[in-house]
């Protein structure tokens, strides 16, 4: 059986035992959340059911890669360099009930 469910403005397909990355949340690693904002569940759509719920466990907390950003105008020698990291969590599925 899979989900739909949606945090940090994304939605993520999950299965159980999956482990997926979500825009950064607080919480402990080891600790469980719930997720009730399940947009599908197996083969029906259930928008916002509040029975349906997806557990999940921290796995860890972290830094993604780091993404150049570029800015160039021509005709005047202007060139900018930054970079960025986005935080990130790590989630594994444990059950979908």
């Amino acid at each position: 059986m899979f989900a739909v469910i949606a945090t940090g403005g994304k939605q993520y397909r999950v299965e159980e035992g999956d482990v997926i990355r979500v825009e950064k949340l607080e919480g402990e690693v080891g600790s469980n959340m719930e997720f009730s904002t399940l947009l599908v569940a197996g083969e029906q759509t259930l928008l916002n059911d509040a029975s349906v719920r997806v557990s999940a466990e921290v796995v860890e907390h972290g830094r993604g890669p780091k993404i150049y950003i570029r800015k160039y105008k021509s005709g005047i020698q202007y060139r900018k360099r930054t970079g960025h990291r986005q935080d990130y969590t790590a989630l594994r599925i444990t059950s979908i009930k």
